[in-house]
């Protein structure tokens, strides 16, 4: 491996000296000497690359303009180490610019009917269709998913175009009978102006596309900050979105600032950005909502999920055991709705525990680069992933943890580790209830659904959740009041891999925000009531008497 092992290493968001916060991450600051032939973008292999507008050195910044003043920051492939190309990264002052356009282009862009924004995101949708090929290539290489996982992730930002496509023309408030005669009481809802979309690295084009599709079809502008560590996605979908409004003669209502803290910091700072929707770890959520509460700002947070699959003892047992291996093996366990805990009850135990064995021990043959087709895990994204799954199976060894399966890191060019399998902790044990983006599973064993249910809500997050079951009166239970206080409560089905259609997103350390479909767009929406006098006189509500 060598240098290009991300070299360098700075939180998500920390604190400074005024206690404001900002976005950085794991990135490689790239030399300028540096040869053509470093780069995967100059091998004919990844010629797909050009297709999509990618070059060897980019702009990392578009407000109207491409440009750039800020670090060379190179992308770097997890599945070999080695660069893909480099990004500018933008500057305070650029982001100032690109929060004066987004603000100045919501007069505009608001003004539009909202069907005619939604045949503008519906025009998105169907650029994507044209690109996604390319770019879900592009995903999958940056972020280390595999291929078929990239096309996933594309077709989810597709998916929510036609979805919001169709909302422009069905979004609307209430008719409100008035206890006052001849008065209507209507309610209506407006879009917020600037919204600022910060994304993690492992769903960055899917959260950008949840967010923007909705928040432009209710007539706001978006200024997309994405993580430094997956530029390259934020750079290409940008210019397949940008060229939408440039051919429809419509101001950039879309717009891309990438950088380092100080950029980060901005954005969620100025009162110009309405909303920040933030997509990250749970402390990071919790600065952010601080900071843009200071402002009396609005923010929808999207945060970290400790996610359970509970096998109750009635369950469809292969079933819930395919379930238990995907939630714990698809994107390499780097979603947010990866299951990290699987609860099963007691007769299945054993059984589970071998079944899960058996069946990652498939897998290590196919343990791979993400682009190759016989993949079906491939490599964490960074050197700190690594390092985060180490220090959780060292610290679940040294609490009596048994290693059922993997447990090591795999000796090869990139970032690979082995899927595994932790036994015999208590369900209460610190590195349990501790998020570990990467593929470990600990299996708990439960006497109960009661037991297994005060299991699955003892955590701080609360993403995503399922059990497996076959007694109706235990799947009622689960989703009722006394069942999982998840967002995401699932019946036999995983705990990842959520639709468009509903409403994304958890409670409790997982911030309360929700994207995607059913009424997640009010968020992006200011809500107003109206009353409507249609008298001819003025009359009180409350039977009030008035009279001068």
């Amino acid at each position: 491996m060598s240098v290009l092992r991300y070299l360098n290493r700075c939180m998500l968001f920390k604190h400074n000296s005024t206690g404001l916060l900002a976005q950085s991450t794991l990135f490689h600051k790239s030399s300028t000497r540096n040869s053509k032939n470093d780069y995967l973008i100059n091998s004919t292999e990844y010629s797909f690359l050009k297709d999509i507008g990618i070059e060897q050195d980019n702009c990392g910044v578009y407000n109207g303009t491409w440009k750039g003043s800020g670090e060379l920051v190179a992308a770097i492939d997890p599945g070999s180490g080695r660069k893909i190309a480099n990004v500018r990264m933008g500057s305070v002052q650029e982001m100032d610019e690109a929060i004066k356009l987004g603000a100045e282009a919501y007069k505009e862009w608001s003004q539009l009917p909202a069907p005619q924004r939604g045949e503008i995101v519906r025009q998105i949708g169907d650029e994507l269709r044209k690109y996604k090929e390319p770019l879900s290539k592009l995903v999958s290489l940056e972020v280390g998913k595999i291929y078929t996982e990239g096309l996933g992730e594309v077709q989810e930002f597709i998916d929510i175009c036609d979805y919001a496509a169709g909302l422009s023309r069905m979004y609307a408030g209430q008719v409100i009978n008035s206890e006052r005669a001849d008065h209507t009481i209507l309610e209506t809802w407006r879009p917020l102006g600037l919204v600022g979309i910060i994304s993690a690295y492992n769903f960055p084009n899917a959260v950008f596309g949840w967010n923007a599709a909705i928040a432009l079809t209710v007539g706001n502008t978006c200024l997309w900050k994405g993580s430094p560590c997956t530029s390259l996605i934020a750079v290409a979908t940008t210019k397949i979105v940008a060229d939408i409004f440039k051919r429809n003669n419509l101001p950039p209502a879309s717009l891309l600032c990438q950088g380092g803290p100080n950029v980060g910091q901005k954005l969620v700072s100025d009162p110009r950005v309405k909303l920040v929707s933030f997509t990250g770890s749970c402390e990071t959520g919790r600065n952010v909502a601080v900071e843009v509460q200071k402002r009396f700002g609005k923010s929808i947070l999207e945060l970290g999920g400790n996610n359970a699959l509970v096998i109750d003892e009635d369950a469809n047992f292969d079933t819930a055991l395919y379930a238990a291996v995907f939630g714990g093996l698809a994107t390499g366990g780097q979603r947010c709705t990866s299951t990290r805990r699987v609860i099963v009850h007691e007769t299945l135990y054993d059984r589970l525990v071998q079944g899960m064995i058996a069946q990652y021990k498939k897998v290590i043959p196919r343990i791979g680069h993400q682009l190759d087709p016989n993949t079906l895990v491939g490599p964490v994204h960074s050197q700190l992933s690594v390092e985060k799954y180490k220090n959780a199976i060292d610290e679940a060894v040294r609490h009596g943890g048994k290693i059922a399966f993997g447990g090591k890191v795999i000796q090869r060019d990139g970032f690979f580790i082995e899927p595994t399998i932790i036994t015999d902790l208590p369900h209460d044990a610190p590195v349990v209830h501790r998020e570990t983006f990467a593929p470990i599973v600990y299996i708990l064993k439960a006497s109960s659904l009661e037991q297994a249910i005060e299991w699955n809500n003892e955590v701080y997050q609360g993403l995503s959740s399922s059990i497996f079951t076959e007694n109706i009166s235990n799947a009622f239970k689960w989703m009722g009041p006394q069942g999982s206080d998840c967002g995401v409560v699932n019946i036999n089905t995983s705990t990842n891999g959520a639709e468009i259609g509903g409403a994304f997103g958890g409670e409790k350390y997982t911030g309360g925000g929700r994207e995607s479909g059913s009424d997640a767009w009010k968020a992006y929406c200011k809500r107003a009531t109206v009353v409507l006098n249609h008298s001819g006189k003025m009359a009180f509500a409350q039977g009030v008497v008035f009279d001068v």
